[in-house]
């Protein structure tokens, strides 16, 4: 007999209040735990090497101290968060640290993780920030490179047998995330878009079996759930950098809207695209995170050699997205800083509205006391949009 839906939400709320709160256990079992910070990583090739990778979360209600005595405060606030954390002992339990070649801010303090934190392992993953052909026998050859010190660090062979199932495991976790999102369709959404942020936010601190049970428990709960909490307001969809806290999404549902969807870093642009099973696996790796990671910070040949070919390849996902969950309007969330998506505001804002999809643009500082100077500009929208 399926969970109550209330005992699975308490049961994710707890391991989300309580991050890495399982990682530490295992940990202390002997598990080996590598923290990331980007989709960009290669979460396959980790597991592949038996070590367990981890998500390394900020947290909205911790000030950065130790982390702004290293990183300059115009780097992005949540990678600061992040370093700060780990500064803090917040994940001691990690043995290593990747880090991808992704924003200035990743590419730039590489060497400051790698110098303040003294980790057993790091390694930086140079993923190229063109599409193409040349590219992605370029990036093949780095995760091989990749695949060498991990090798080197576990002592462990990493063949491709153990490659293709750790590909199997994590298309099975990404489709059932897809499975959970597809809740959120209905009228009131099955679950809330608060839930779901703990949801994906717990199962990227989990060995992927651990976090392909948590997902299955949560689609038995809620499927067939006549109804949630969310009211009957707007339905809102939202698009920006990794939301790794709830605070946001719990603020627009407590203004009265529904959060139905995403095309956030570690929401359905990291969950929804899929590795190829058949092909050789570094090559499918290759290819799934060069190729079909929609980052703003990956440049995609304007083959079609118009503005609006080019808007409808870089941000088409979004009117897709919008469409498939009925959303009525989009608030466009950047952290101050991040200047990939900063830089992408005007043509993103544009391309929306030409869609006829209303548009609000919240820039924020990731942290719990500037919520409060969003909830106005986010309940005037919804009354426009209402």
């Amino acid at each position: 007999m399926p969970e109550p839906q209330s005992d699975v939400v308490s049961r994710v709320d707890a391991m989300y209040q309580d991050y890495a709160g399982r990682a530490k256990e295992l940990a202390g079992q002997g598990a080996r735990f590598i923290g990331y910070v980007c989709s960009f990583v290669p979460l396959e090739m980790i597991a592949a090497s038996g070590c367990f990778p981890f998500r390394i979360r900020g947290d909205v209600h911790e000030p950065i101290t130790k982390g702004d005595t290293l990183l300059e405060t115009i780097v992005c606030p949540f990678y600061r968060s992040c370093f700060d954390l780990m500064l803090k002992g917040k994940y001691d339990f990690a043995s290593g640290v990747v880090i991808p070649h992704a924003c200035d801010s990743m590419v730039r303090s590489y060497d400051v993780w790698n110098y303040a934190l003294n980790l057993p392992y790091t390694h930086f993953v140079n993923v190229p920030s063109v599409c193409g052909d040349s590219a992605l026998r370029f990036f093949e050859a780095e995760l091989i490179s990749f695949k060498q010190s991990l090798e080197k660090y576990t002592g462990v062979s990493i063949t491709d047998e153990k490659l293709a199932h750790s590909i199997r495991a994590y298309n099975l976790n990404r489709k059932k995330a897809r499975d959970i999102y597809a809740l959120r369709k209905t009228h009131p959404p099955a679950i809330l878009g608060s839930d779901l942020v703990k949801v994906l936010s717990v199962g990227a601190s989990l060995p992927v079996e651990e976090s392909n049970e948590l997902f299955d428990q949560v689609l038995q709960a809620c499927s067939g759930a006549n109804k949630t909490d969310a009211q009957s307001g707007p339905r809102i969809l939202i698009d920006g950098p990794c939301l790794d806290n709830m605070d946001l999404i719990k603020l627009i549902e407590d203004c009265g809207a529904q959060v139905v969807g995403d095309t956030t870093c570690n929401g359905a642009r990291d969950h929804f695209p899929l590795t190829d099973e058949i092909r050789p696996p570094v090559q499918a790796l290759a290819d799934r995170y060069l190729n079909k990671l929609n980052c703003p910070k990956t440049y995609r040949d304007n083959q079609a050699g118009t503005f609006e070919k080019d808007a409808d390849n870089r941000f088409g996902d979004i009117e897709s997205y919008a469409k498939d969950y009925s959303a009525d309007g989009v608030i466009l969330y950047v952290y101050k800083y991040c200047d990939p998506f900063g830089f992408e505001v005007p043509a993103r804002k544009t391309y929306l509205e030409s869609k006829n999809i209303p548009v609000l643009y919240l820039e924020d500082l990731y942290s719990s006391g500037a919520t409060g100077q969003l909830k106005t500009r986010i309940q005037a929208f919804l009354e426009m949009i209402g």
